[in-house]
């Protein structure tokens, strides 16, 4: 990036106001706050979108932990809202209308397909809703990036699947109709619902690839192999054309609020060295940094009152060198003091007693 240019804002602001997007995915490393992440997010946008839709395509689902809310594979309002709506959906299950047919096994024994067709099915359906925009809390990395390259796996399979047909269609046919089990083997029903999808696919495919209607936010860690999972995620998006401009570093202990804990400063250190390589890999991005908190963020009252991280950064609540600074230092120490001289006490009496 040119020196003149304005580094970007550390915040998610710029997805607030990009008023045309309509697919906005969150993913990352397992257990980097993915779920607490969108679950805010999808809060912010109820603020200025008419209807907001969340779903977890993860098959260990957190939504319901998250919001404290049980959900369920069809859209549910999430209490507190009038426009903010939530699912929970697994990818991984097959539909319960596919064929069990011969061409029906074949279908599923080709790499993703299964997953493919459940999530354009559960895109078809949303399509029908009139939401304004929706957001997916994804799976760990590896699964997500399976599930962004469904279009491209149906199309293949699609093309297979009408390849093997084209050739033994009539052998098919003629051995089905001989044994007396056509109705089992359908496999008109199965192509016809693959062709189906088609148009959804196609339609699909082309708004992923369209920085105007989808974006990618990438959410890590400051550590080694969430930088490494966040690289080639961003890479892989590059692949696929679609848009991530967007990163969200969870966990950041801040320098100004270590006390005196040896394991805080050299987590710390740790971790700037981590910071200084993401913003050297993303100098693009909009980085938001977020503070490792000594409670979790569960309820629709703490998601709200940890929002505000998103949309200005985080400051510590104290700067280092300051009279407010040195005296709550003091004071923590005097704290630290009398707990361990209670403990000294205690220990004198119990060896005095043995």
């Amino acid at each position: 990036m040119d020196s003149n240019e304005e580094i970007p804002e550390g915040t998610v602001q710029n997805i607030l106001d990009q008023e045309s997007l309509k697919w906005i995915f969150v993913g990352g490393k397992g257990g980097v706050g993915k779920t607490t992440c969108s679950s805010i997010l999808s809060i912010l946008l109820a603020r200025v979108r008419t209807s907001v839709l969340i779903i977890s395509t993860d098959p260990a689902h957190n939504l319901g932990d998250a919001f404290q809310q049980r959900f369920t594979k069809s859209p549910t309002l999430v209490s507190g809202f009038s426009n903010l709506y939530a699912m929970e959906v697994d990818p991984t299950v097959e539909n319960e209308d596919t064929s069990d047919g011969f061409l029906s096994d074949l279908a599923n024994s080709i790499p993703g397909i299964d997953e493919a067709m459940s999530f354009a099915e559960m895109l078809k359906l949303v399509q029908t809703m009139d939401y304004s925009v929706i957001v997916f809390d994804t799976a760990p990395t590896g699964h997500t990036l399976r599930l962004l390259q469904f279009p491209s796996t149906l199309e293949k399979g699609l093309a297979k699947m009408m390849s093997l047909r084209n050739r033994f269609g009539g052998l098919l046919t003629q051995m089905t109709r001989l044994f007396g089990v056509e109705d089992e083997f359908n496999e008109d029903t199965l192509l016809g619902k693959l062709d189906s999808m088609k148009d959804v696919i196609q339609q699909v495919n082309k708004q992923f690839k369209d920085p105007d209607l989808t974006t990618f936010v990438c959410v890590c860690i400051p550590e080694f192999l969430s930088l490494y999972e966040t690289e080639r995620l961003v890479q892989e998006l590059t692949k696929f054309e679609i848009d991530a401009h967007n990163i969200i570093i969870n966990q950041v202990i801040f320098d100004e609020e270590v006390v005196e804990s040896k394991l805080l400063k050299a987590r710390t250190r740790m971790q700037q060295k981590y910071l200084e390589q993401f913003y050297m890999l993303y100098d693009d991005f909009h980085i938001t940094k977020l503070p490792l908190l000594p409670e979790e963020v569960c309820g629709v009252e703490a998601l709200k009152a940890f929002s505000h991280n998103f949309i200005s950064p985080y400051r510590p609540r104290l700067d280092r060198g300051t009279v407010e600074e040195v005296e709550q230092r003091v004071a923590t120490l005097t704290e630290q003091l009398k707990i361990a001289e209670e403990e000294l006490e205690r220990l004198k009496k119990g060896k005095q007693k043995v």
